[in-house]
């Protein structure tokens, strides 16, 4: 993907309400890590960061999508999901939204992330896109509602965090990104140095940050959401196939998979049944998705394999 990052002045978003709400301060952070070095790192970023409103997270309060701008014969409004219109309440300081690949995630995540004034590829208010005709149509569509609005925080997305790297060499010191080069790192390691380094307070949108993590770094993750959340001073808007990122204690699911965008429970999603049920029999697995033609007399067809799955399922117990 070409990167056409900018640098700009902060600037509000054209397609966020925001609701007024009292000042305050919240005083002294105090956040830890995960892990000693996390630790010593996140306090001195933080002691120097001014702090927010008394109110603390969530910031984002609800998204809705304007009905006359829907038009379900067209993209985005011919993904199931959004087909009916959208209207997403946020009542916790973790959101993650799941589904099936080409459910709207990303395309939901960008949107918001667009009205957020952060840019569409990745990063802040201060990367953004020059051009509001380039705004995606969804990002056009939806009214973002806050208390209190906040204009800092960041959008990560996995599949153009290299294109972010590229840009960070060339502008930055890194001193805000741990003070060596993401690109000098493993995938997993520069993950890591963004969240730990980049995030501090604010709204974060993240579109599969799983990608690079192992399952003991995406412990870690965790680890660093709870610390940035506990005292309000975070909100996370999440996609995730993780079943472990998912487990994270309070946080809401929206599932993506149906004709319209609901709530779901934690182990009611195909991440969590699917995922425990391999671990549990990986065998019974392996039979249906290797079947071969002396076993049903007709040629396998790796494109039906995605609901390979859900046939297994439909069969346990």
């Amino acid at each position: 993907m070409r990167s056409n990052i900018q640098m700009e002045p902060t600037r509000p978003s054209l397609c966020a309400t925001a609701v007024p709400a009292a000042r305050g301060s919240f005083g002294a952070l105090g956040i830890a890590g995960a892990g000693r070095g996390i630790v010593a790192l996140m306090k001195t970023r933080r002691k120097a960061t001014p702090p927010l409103r008394a109110a603390g997270a969530p910031f984002l309060h609800r998204i809705a999508s304007q009905p006359e701008t829907i038009d379900q014969a067209k993209y985005p409004f011919n993904i199931p999901a959004f087909s009916h219109g959208i209207d997403v309440a946020f009542r916790s300081k973790v959101t993650f939204f799941v589904g099936e690949n080409g459910s709207g995630k990303s395309t939901l995540l960008e949107a918001i992330a667009e009205c957020c004034g952060f840019n569409p590829e990745g990063g802040n208010r201060d990367h953004h896109r020059a051009v509001f005709a380039e705004r995606s149509p969804l990002a056009q569509a939806i009214r973002l509602s806050w208390l209190p609005k906040v204009t800092e925080g960041f959008f990560m997305r996995a599949e153009s965090f290299y294109n972010f790297a590229t840009y960070i060499e060339g502008v930055s010191d890194l001193r805000a990104y741990g003070g060596k080069s993401l690109h000098e790192q493993s995938h997993g390691e520069s993950f890591i140095s963004l969240f730990t380094n980049r995030f501090e307070q604010g709204i974060y949108i993240l579109d599969e940050p799983e990608a690079a993590l192992s399952p003991q770094r995406q412990l870690t993750f965790l680890k660093i959401i709870h610390d940035l959340t506990t005292p309000g001073h975070a909100q996370f808007l999440i996609a995730t196939h993780s079943p472990i990122i998912l487990s994270y204690p309070g946080a809401v699911l929206f599932n993506l998979d149906g004709d319209a965008i609901q709530e779901i429970n934690y182990r009611e999603t195909k991440h969590f049944l699917i995922t425990r049920d391999f671990l549990n029999s990986p065998e019974r697995f392996f039979k249906h998705l290797f079947e071969t033609v002396e076993d049903t007399g007709t040629m396998p067809n790796s494109r039906l394999q995605p609901a390979a799955a859900d046939a297994i399922m439909s069969r346990r117990g």
